[in-house]
């Protein structure tokens, strides 16, 4: 996770210090993109790969207007998490009996994101095209937890093991574009989202950071 932060911020550092190239003046109206995402939660130590989606259509050299919607899932794909016992609506009646902070309790999840906004655009040269959104939408997960079958001996009634939830979430992100030409480009993004998924059972909010890297397809003339 580390290597992959460090790589998109060289990344980025190596085109800002670039020589200024020709600015970009044939834009394309509509951009499609599709790829790889790579997503975790650190609170709960998950991990999901996947695949998202975004259309846009650009109405201003500097701002486009579209949505996405990715698909990430650690039980289809390599990937788990756990659930900190001291974060759950639980750990006040285990308290007395056992840390629960020393409780672990594995999870494996699907995951949907699905956003509309803005995406604002920096166009200063002609090979790379920087771009940065804020992040607002909703999420959906599909959970499958294995309760400890010892917190039923202290009385505690287990929910469900299956839980699903939606909600929305806040964020921000960003990235650029490598133009390869004027209709195809392969795009590097990062964004940081912030939600409240099963608070039924979680008492804390969850941070997610989401990676994605694939081509982008553009067509028509920004008139």
């Amino acid at each position: 996770m580390l290597q992959l932060k460090r790589f998109l911020f060289c990344g980025l550092m190596i085109f800002i210090c670039l020589p200024a190239l020709a600015q970009q003046t044939d834009i394309n109206r509509y951009t499609l993109f599709t790829g790889f995402d790579y997503m975790v939660s650190p609170a709960r130590n998950l991990t999901e790969r996947g695949f998202e989606s975004d259309f846009g259509v650009t109405v201003r050299p500097w701002l486009g207007l579209g949505g996405d919607f990715g698909i990430l899932g650690a039980d289809v794909i390599s990937g788990a998490g756990t659930i900190n016992g001291s974060e759950t609506i639980y750990a006040p009646v285990v308290k007395p009996f056992i840390d629960p902070s020393t409780i672990h309790v594995p999870f494996k999840s699907t995951t949907y994101t699905f956003a509309v906004g803005p995406q604002f655009y920096l166009r200063k040269w002609d090979k790379v095209t920087f771009f940065a959104r804020p992040g607002f939408g909703g999420i959906h997960e599909k959970a499958v937890i294995s309760f400890p079958p010892q917190l039923a001996l202290l009385g505690i009634t287990l929910p469900n093991a299956q839980q699903t939830d939606t909600t929305y979430f806040v964020g921000l992100g960003g990235g650029f574009d490598l133009n390869v030409s004027r209709p195809v480009g392969i795009r590097f993004a990062a964004d940081w989202v912030n939600t409240h998924l099963f608070s039924n059972l979680l008492t804390q909010r969850q941070n997610y950071i989401r990676l994605s890297v694939g081509p982008t397809f553009r067509w028509g003339h920004l008139k």
